[in-house]
């Protein structure tokens, strides 16, 4: 008798969640994202099998959060970027799982390119304040 318990993916997708919106509105460039965030937020994007130094791609507090987001969008997204897939599954007690499917123009390597993404992230209060991504490919069209 097996006794794990499984969550059945289709019965927890969820477009409600603080992070599913403030995905959405990055892709389209709308600064109100930032309705989403909490004021203390742990932040952090790792890269996998990847050299870039990403020891930027960290912050603590909203301030520092909007001055990562501002390097991303000089440095990463110049051009912005198009959500090809936002899939946020609930975990339960604030915790979600989001794979995000993206195309940009990447500006360190002067490419187009499609990237997915692997995002737990908290919840409280209708606002994100913990934040893990890890970008597990950069694909070059």
């Amino acid at each position: 008798m097996n006794t794990q318990t499984r969550i059945d993916p289709a019965s927890v997708l969820t477009s409600d969640a603080a992070i599913h919106q403030l995905l959405h509105k990055f892709a389209q460039g709308d600064t109100s994202l930032l309705e989403h965030v909490a004021e203390t937020i742990d932040f952090r994007i790792d890269h996998y099998d990847d050299e870039a130094d990403v020891s930027w791609q960290t912050a603590q507090t909203l301030p520092d959060l909007i001055a990562v987001l501002g390097q991303l969008a000089q440095d990463v997204f110049p051009k912005g970027t198009k959500a090809l897939g936002i899939d946020t599954y609930s975990l339960g007690n604030g915790w979600h799982f989001t794979r995000f499917h993206q195309q940009f123009f990447y500006g360190l390597r002067q490419r187009e390119v499609t990237s997915q993404t692997y995002i737990t992230s908290h919840e409280t209060d209708g606002k994100v304040d913990f934040f893990r991504e890890t970008v597990t490919d950069i694909v070059e069209l």
